[in-house]
């Protein structure tokens, strides 16, 4: 080996390190010699002086790509030896083994330089305090890293030529498999079909994946498994969330071949390290998107709108989809004091619509008008809006005012068209202009070259200007239907087959938000109304007072406060026939909220005499089960007054207690014990 005289004893007596790498799991199978070749290095040591028991063999970085440096265990544990003066040199197969990356290459040259230690490959053995051999390592590592950079840059232009073909083969979903030609079709499993059919139908009906996955709750979902020992065998389980939200987003369940779709970035961390990120590109940035390349499940628009749907569906991304709570205002009411959205909150099942409260109350940093409010008197204000609104006059003015601008819109179109025939008027001439000059006058030529390029561009703009005024081309509804609708629209909201997610829908299809706005009396509540013309109008009425008790009941509980307990005032009142606020029968639980709110006294239900149980346990020191025992087989006097229990307490009667307790085997060892403790 060239440059061996560079070997002295003082690297000998440190260890010879073989490190190994290859590029990926599929190499370390495929490429068995390159292994074992980079194994043999060992001997190599063991020829160059060096015994077995210092030679070391890295190969923690078989499988690990030679792009970065900080994933690369074996690759960290060399440069620490190196780093502590424990390595004498470093054999590799060829330099490119190390690093890829220059400056990673680099970092670990001047380590190894000033460690004092050597390196080698398959051309011989480099010292680094050489300033030649610096250089012809740095040469080979430029060459190694514009190697990667050519071989990359072939594959991924092969790539693409073959994607631009629609011919690139990728791993499809579910539903879609290749044929003996490598074409992509149906998967031939009818129940596969019918289960990928049956995900997009119901993803249109209920309108979200949790949706569909509750449809699907005990249905099994296939799956083909890639890879492995079982690759392309079907298997079934569950549906997830996450995977119905990727077939809904695959463009390739609409027949679109697409190559492109994320792209990935590398990023500094504050620490030095860099981390691969994968993102997603606009739908405008595909690079290659072939529509109608294989059969679809649904159309292109279709799909577009499934798209729209799952972005409505994105509370992260601040959207505020349909729930199925029966708050018609959920999610699109907001708080004018503050700006903040209002949360639905329920109570209990006796009030299932809740209210609307602004969530600078439940973090408690509220502005001086921050309010909530009863979200069923919300509603009917914003339904019976709504309801005013959709007749047949506006109906019949908002198709008028659409004729209107349908009128505007077909006079530009008009116009554009007559800009394309103009434009292509001038370009042909300009080309017949070109082609008539004679070739040997190139001064003319260039000339008329230039004006014709000029008409030509002129032509595309005139071309983009028709294209986007005919996608801006409003489409009138039936007005006929439309005037049926709005004549059966209050019974059409009011009918049982229609759920309250119906009428969310409905209601955000003709208004973008409310807002619950800045009202200094308490007494009354303006609600602001946003439409999606662009029109806003306020509203203003007397908040709702709640419901009261009657006074006349209120007296009688007033009057048995003092001396009742809460279920005697409840039986009380449920015998004398009277109702609560919600024309309710009394509970307990009223009673205690009546007490609490109108701060009465708490029932003295017990007399001078008597005691309760815990104070009785506590003078004679026994256990309160022994008390419970002894009223139970009739030794001691009590009665029960709601859940408790009073007890006579009488100098006669705490004596005979005392003796009771004395006297009995059970106290008495109980007794024993604790002394003997």
């Amino acid at each position: 080996m060239n440059g061996e005289q560079k070997i002295t004893a003082s690297h000998r007596q440190r260890l010879a390190v073989v490190y190994l790498r290859q590029s990926s799991l599929a190499q370390v199978r495929d490429n068995t010699e390159s292994t074992l070749r980079q194994y043999d290095l060992a001997e190599t040591a063991v020829r160059l002086g060096w015994p077995r028991a210092r030679v070391l063999v890295i190969d923690a970085d078989l499988g690990c790509s030679g792009r970065q440096a900080a994933s690369r265990a074996g690759l960290q544990e060399l440069v620490g030896r190196v780093c502590v003066g424990q390595v004498g040199i470093i054999l590799v197969l060829e330099v490119s083994r190390l690093a890829r990356s220059s400056a990673d290459f680099a970092r670990l040259l001047e380590l190894a330089r000033l460690a004092d230690t050597l390196l080698a490959d398959a051309d011989g053995v480099y010292d680094l305090r050489e300033f030649n051999d610096r250089l012809v390592l740095g040469i080979k590592s430029t060459i190694s890293e514009s190697e990667l950079h050519l071989m990359a840059g072939r594959m991924h232009a092969a790539r693409v030529s073959a994607a631009e073909r629609g011919q690139l083969r990728c791993r499809l979903p579910i539903g879609y498999v290749y044929d003996d030609e490598d074409v992509c079709v149906l998967d031939p499993d009818e129940q596969v079909r019918a289960a990928v059919t049956d995900v997009f139908a119901l993803f249109r009906q209920a309108g979200s994946a949790f949706g569909v996955v509750q449809a699907f709750r005990r249905r099994p979902f296939p799956r083909r498994v890639f890879g492995r020992a079982y690759a392309g065998q079907l298997q079934w389980g569950p549906l997830t969330s996450s995977r119905v939200q990727r077939m809904v987003a695959s463009p390739t369940y609409a027949g679109a071949y697409v190559y492109g779709r994320r792209v990935d970035t590398r990023h500094l961390q504050p620490d030095g390290t860099t981390t691969t990120l994968t993102i997603r590109r606009p739908r405008d940035q595909w690079p290659v998107l072939i529509h109608d390349h294989h059969p679809a499940y649904l159309s292109w628009s279709a799909y577009l709108d499934n798209l729209q749907i799952l972005a409505g569906n994105h509370t992260a991304g601040h959207a505020r989809p349909v729930r199925e709570s029966p708050a018609l205002c959920q999610g699109i009411i907001r708080c004018g004091s503050c700006g903040q959205a209002m949360q639905t909150r329920y109570h209990h099942r006796s009030h299932p619509h809740g209210t609307y409260a602004c969530d600078r109350i439940t973090s408690h940093q509220p502005t001086n008008t921050c309010r909530s409010t009863d979200a069923a008197y919300v509603d009917t204000i914003v339904a019976d809006r709504l309801l005013s609104a959709v007749t047949p006059a506006e109906i019949a003015w908002t198709f008028a005012a659409a004729a209107e601008v349908t009128s505007r819109v077909h006079r530009s179109l008009h116009a554009a068209e007559l800009a394309v025939q103009r434009a292509r008027y001038t370009a042909d001439r300009a080309e017949r202009a070109f082609h008539a000059v004679e070739p040997e006058n190139r001064l003319v030529a260039r000339t008329l070259e230039t004006q014709w390029e000029t008409r030509l561009n002129q032509l595309a703009d005139a071309e983009a200007a028709l294209t986007d005024t005919r996608a801006h081309l409003p489409v009138l509804p039936d007005s006929t239907a439309l005037q049926h609708l709005a004549g059966d629209l209050r019974t059409l909201w009011s009918a049982p087959t229609t759920t309250d997610r119906d009428r969310k829908r409905l209601l955000r299809t003709v208004i973008a938000d409310i807002t619950v706005l800045p009202e200094p009396d308490r007494q009354k509540i303006s609600i602001g109304i946003r439409w999606h013309t662009g029109a806003t109008e306020r509203i203003t009425r007397s908040r709702p007072t709640a419901p009261r008790t009657p006074a006349t009941t209120m007296a009688i509980i007033r009057d048995l406060a003092p001396t009742h307990t809460n279920s005697q005032i409840a039986e009380t009142l449920n015998t004398a026939g009277h109702r609560s606020a919600h024309d309710q029968p009394f509970t307990p639980g009223g009673v205690d909220n009546l007490r609490r709110h109108y701060h009465l006294p708490t029932a003295q239900p017990f007399h001078h005499n008597e005691i309760t149980v815990a104070d009785a346990a506590a003078t004679l020191h026994v256990s309160q089960g022994t008390l419970y025992y002894w009223i139970d087989q009739g030794h001691l006097p009590a009665r029960r007054i709601g859940q408790h229990l009073a007890i006579e307490w009488t100098p006669t009667i705490e004596a005979t207690c005392r003796h009771r307790a004395a006297t009995s085997p059970h106290q008495n060892s109980k007794h024993q014990r604790r002394r003997a403790l």
